[in-house]
């Protein structure tokens, strides 16, 4: 288990080196029982990414075979196969459960973790009623609630809207707080849906929450800062829910594939196809490589970024590549991530070679942005969340791209769409008196150059008080996310057509912001490139 948790926190450092972890405070003495599943080093199942991490309020105290016996009645080994996922069974403080006390060890447990991304809060009996009066009353940062049994709580409504399954006896009546401050939100956020359950045996309950509900959403908090850094109860507000990335969940099917290559590392990518895609006419298909941040699981683009849903619903086809290369695969660099997209073209003639897109994570936007100049024969548009053009070899060579881009100018033209965060200390965003040798401008500069316009490196606040210089469709986008999170965008035209796209997503840290999916798919699609010549189409949205 050690070095299990060694391999995740390694996974989880930002793009050149690692954060320093924060001193934790200890769980509070209440926790009985607890236990990390930590799956191996595995190329199927789920990635580490947004793991679910259960709190169990069982009825009254319990011992630790107890406690071990309840999480085995509830099924969770079983129901769980495949995903990295924890759990916490607490007792109350005293001989029963008092709000102010459990309450403040709920605080002090949830302040004991590295992160919260994904918090699952299981009540039963009196551990329910403790749930539905004091833990649903400050909801915010919890991803899915099951109460069993549990006696209601005296509001009409809960503060804060939370997906939750309520179950056993005077179910409908524990329900009617959740679904009056779920109700007003159904319409825009499917997710927060209250269920009423049936269900007896614990493990169906258990069962039916985890497939309606569990399943479907985590909530993280990358407002202000960046989540995988580490916060403490409350201090940043409501955290974001978004969707739980389970391909089935939105029609696309995954599969794995592991290509052998004598006498070194193998070669390791993942294929998403949505229903309708497999047996699509001849080049009719997009396709979208993603590419995973510095060291991450190379699932994480695929679960996090928000374009496997929307592959689901705009029917394209998508790869995320082991492109860095792990201690059980091979780095396929620039050249190798070349390769496999020609391996594709051959394995599924479906697939359009006149619509390859490519984005990325922090590396992966690195090596996304690299990509589009090194390889524009090949892509027909490029970007990617939090990275630009850095000075490490590693994941790109400066001088040489801004070099092909110099000599590429006037000749190549290849749409770019950088996406990051102005809270982001990871790859800081530009500022006034602070934009000279900024990753991200160098990017929109060498775009800039490539795509035969002018050249805007000296920034003047006082024309645009976000981005430093002038952008056509210029547009601030209030988000239904966390308190203070909004989208400020705007384009580089060359003539009529947008050749760069800016998005920064307001007080957002290090990561990706899925609503920016949309945005950068609804850019990309504009594009297509001639197979034969290799110039660029632009066929505007509205046509």
């Amino acid at each position: 288990m050690k070095k299990s948790l060694i391999i995740l926190l390694g996974a989880l450092v930002p793009l050149i080196c690692a954060a320093q972890r924060p001193q934790l405070p200890p769980p509070p003495e209440n926790i009985v029982h607890s236990f990390r599943n930590y799956l191996p080093a595995a190329d199927d199942g789920r990635s580490y990414n947004m793991a679910p991490l259960f709190f169990i309020y069982p009825d009254g105290r319990l011992d630790k075979a107890a406690a071990e016996k309840l999480v085995e009645e509830l099924g969770m080994a079983e129901t769980l196969k495949g995903n990295h996922w924890s759990v916490f069974v607490v007792n109350p403080v005293g001989d029963k459960y008092e709000a102010g006390k459990d309450f403040e060890a709920f605080k002090q447990l949830f302040n004991a973790q590295y992160t919260v991304t994904n918090l699952k809060v299981v009540g039963i009996g009196a551990g329910a009623t403790f749930v539905n009066q004091v833990l649903a009353q400050d909801a915010g940062a919890i991803a899915g609630i099951l109460t069993v049994g549990g006696k209601p709580a005296k509001e009409k409504a809960y503060p804060y809207p939370v997906p939750a399954v309520v179950a056993g006896k005077g179910a409908a009546k524990a329900a009617k707080p959740y679904q009056a401050a779920n109700r007003p939100y159904e319409a825009v956020e499917p997710l927060l849906k209250t269920v009423i359950s049936a269900e007896t045996p614990l493990g169906d309950i258990f069962r039916t929450a985890w497939d309606e509900v569990f399943s479907r959403n985590y909530r993280f908090n990358n407002e202000g800062h960046t989540w995988y850094e580490g916060s403490k109860y409350g201090e940043f507000g409501v955290y974001e829910l978004e969707p739980y990335m389970i391909p089935e969940h939105f029609g696309v099917e995954r599969r794995i594939v592991v290509q052998e290559r004598a006498g070194i590392k193998d070669w390791l990518w993942y294929e998403y196809f949505p229903e309708g895609t497999q047996d699509a006419p001849a080049k009719s298909v997009p396709l979208m490589v993603l590419l995973h941040g510095n060291t991450n699981d190379p699932r994480t683009q695929a679960e996090t970024s928000g374009f496997i849903e929307l592959a689901g619903e705009e029917k394209f086809v998508v790869a995320e590549l082991e492109w860095q290369g792990s201690e059980t695969h091979g780095a396929m660099g620039h050249d190798g991530i070349e390769t496999v997209i020609y391996q594709l073209l051959d394995k599924y003639p479906q697939l359009d070679p006149s619509r390859i897109y490519a984005e990325g994570l922090s590396a992966g936007s690195i090596t996304a942005t690299a990509l589009g100049i090194k390889k524009s024969h090949l892509f027909t548009a490029v970007g990617g969340h939090s990275g630009g053009i850095f000075a490490v070899a590693r994941f790109c060579e400066e001088n040489a791209l801004l070099d092909e881009a110099t000599q590429k100018s006037g000749f190549v033209e290849m749409p770019y769409c950088s996406v990051l965060g102005s809270a982001d200390k990871v790859v800081p965003f530009i500022a006034p008196g602070d934009f000279k040798g900024n990753g991200y401008l160098k990017a929109w500069n060498a775009y800039e150059k490539m795509n035969g316009v002018p050249v805007v490196s000296d920034l003047d606040f006082d024309v645009d008080p976000v981005f430093g210089f002038a952008l056509s469709n210029r547009q601030r986008i209030v988000t239904a996310k966390g308190n203070n999170i909004a989208v400020e965008t705007g384009e580089v035209l060359k003539g009529g057509m947008p050749v760069v796209k800016i998005i920064a997503v307001m007080n957002y840290g290090h990561w990706n912001f899925k609503p920016t999916a949309r945005m950068m798919w609804d850019f990309f699609r504009q594009f297509s490139r001639d197979p034969q010549t290799k110039r660029l189409i632009y066929t505007p949205a509205d046509k």
